[in-house]
């Protein structure tokens, strides 16, 4: 998918899931329901928001910080999904399906966030026509992602996946004002996002750096040539 197609779904749902539309769209009665239940979470870098096979209470909307939702394999070993930045929602899937939690949220660095019980975001999605949309908007998307991460990790070759996970953690976290990637990551947990082992990965972004693709500052990785690594990871953005 396109990023701006990306950022008009994130825009979408922003647009319907906050205090103000909630005030203007939602009944007196259902607001002051929402403000009664709503609660505000934090949690400091290393904690989790939930664990895995935890039952999903509830909805979370990121305000600050950034997240790694990760599921330990067969082996013990986590493998990383994906990573919750600020304004993304999370914990929906399993709330409506009626399912633990199949992932745990750690967080990156300190995270606020906004916890909304289950049976009042269930409601919600019944009493507002634009929410459901967004939401189901949400989930097409992600499906969507979900049969990429099969592709990529099936057809392409370990250069291609690093040149294509940087791309998207940029376009996904942004970049800092000297540009560097808005994570810091571990030369293991870059391994587990493109399926190989860290002594791999290691020689992969040394030779990044050699073809002056990337820069990398201790743990931060800033992209110096998108249009090659875009090449590189047959990547459209």
């Amino acid at each position: 998918m396109s990023v701006e197609k990306q950022e008009l779904i994130e825009k979408n749902l922003s647009r319907v899931f906050n205090e103000n539309y909630f005030k203007a769209n939602l009944s007196t009665e259902d607001f002051e329901k929402y403000q009664s239940v709503k609660k505000d979470v934090s949690i400091q870098k290393g904690d989790y928001l939930f664990d895995e096979h935890e039952t999903a209470q509830g909805v979370y909307l990121i305000t600050k910080g950034t997240l790694k939702l990760s599921k330990s394999g067969v082996y013990g070993k986590d493998q990383i999904l994906r990573f919750i930045k600020e304004g993304d929602l999370i914990g929906y899937r399993s709330l409506l399906i009626g399912e633990d939690f199949q992932a745990k949220a750690e967080a990156m660095a300190d995270v606020d966030a906004k916890f909304i019980p289950g049976d009042f975001f269930l409601h919600l999605l019944e009493a507002d026509s634009k929410l459901s949309f967004a939401m189901l908007q949400k989930f097409a998307y992600e499906l969507g992602e979900s049969s990429n991460t099969i592709t990529f990790l099936a057809q392409k070759t370990v250069r291609e996946r690093l040149a294509e996970v940087l791309l998207l953690l940029e376009q996904k976290l942004g970049a800092d004002p000297e540009g560097f990637i808005k994570i810091s990551l571990t030369r293991e947990e870059i391994a587990n996002l493109i399926g190989t082992a860290t002594e791999s990965a290691i020689r992969l972004i040394s030779e990044f750096k050699q073809d002056q693709l990337i820069e990398t500052e201790g743990r931060n990785i800033k992209i110096l040539n998108h249009e090659k690594l875009m090449k590189l990871g047959h990547v459209i953005m």
